[in-house]
């Protein structure tokens, strides 16, 4: 069977719909929750509405933690039985050690070339250099350019979002810049984002419609008029999710629009309830 010349391989907070992994075979690579002695793999064997249902009673809450390097190990060695080379791009640095991972397998994987991509990112910001670097690969781009499209997307994306409380970030260490908020965190609700790869407060409300709202409006004002790609994500809040997509189809008409949910590994982070959106303009 004759290789291909490059395989995409992305971590599990990439959210890309099932049918876009499949049309360009990427390979994905699940973190991990760690709950009450069990290591259960991201998305796989435990899907967001178990682990959502399962924090409402659970007694002890979950942690989570990057694929060890020998699991990358794996997947590239698989990647590589199909390609020539290998772009793998990885959640944000500051928020998980899974880009160090990626990269010490790198160093343990003598079989083909590989340039891993630290997205400084998550979720669809994530998923969308996947998908752009795996369309250059279509297109013809060898692993090397490929790997610099999806770079290039770097300080183009935007990860705006909502929690319903800042306990969640603040118990697991990611909360970053909104620290600050954390005194007044049951009178506000915080309108976050990522900035060079960590969460930053953006602003902050009294209810969550409003940040919604506020949200939609930061959106509207840096994609004005321009060629925009985005996603709704959501953490068990379906209904407000619909909602959001529908504002952002109606008022924006995005040249592609995604909605996708939370999966454990962020959800532990985020708790049940958030919201964001995701978009790039080009």
């Amino acid at each position: 069977m004759a290789k291909t010349k490059v395989a995409i391989v992305v971590d599990s907070t990439a959210y890309l719909p099932q049918e876009v992994i499949d049309q360009y075979n990427m390979h994905v690579i699940p973190l991990v929750v760690n709950w009450e002695g069990e290591s259960l793999h991201d998305n796989v064997n435990i899907k967001p509405d178990q682990f959502y249902r399962r924090l409402q009673t659970a007694k002890e809450m979950p942690t989570t933690s990057q694929p060890s390097p020998g699991d990358f190990k794996k997947v590239y060695e698989k990647a590589a039985e199909t390609a020539e080379s290998i772009v793998c791009l990885t959640i944000s640095q500051p928020l998980s050690g899974t880009y160090a991972s990626a990269i010490a397998a790198r160093q343990m994987t003598e079989s083909v070339p590989i340039d891993v991509v630290d997205s400084r990112s998550t979720t669809m910001g994530l998923g969308f250099m996947a998908l752009a670097a795996a369309q250059a690969v279509a297109n013809g781009a060898d692993y090397k350019a490929a790997a610099a499209v999806a770079r290039a997307l770097i300080p183009k994306m935007r990860v705006v979002f909502v929690v319903d409380t800042l306990e969640f970030l603040h118990r697991g260490g990611r909360i970053g810049g909104a620290s600050r908020y954390i005194g007044t965190m049951l009178s506000i609700k915080p309108i976050l984002h990522l900035s060079e790869g960590k969460i930053e407060p953006l602003d902050r409300v009294r209810t969550k419609n409003k940040a919604v709202a506020h949200m939609l409006q930061i959106m509207a004002q840096e994609t004005g008029g321009k060629k925009t790609h985005a996603a709704v994500v959501h953490a068990s809040a379906p209904d407000e999710a619909s909602q959001i997509f529908a504002r952002v189809q109606g008022q924006m008409a995005p040249a592609s629009l995604y909605l996708t949910e939370i999966s454990p590994v962020i959800g532990t982070h985020t708790g049940p309830g958030a919201v964001a959106v995701v978009y790039y303009t080009e």
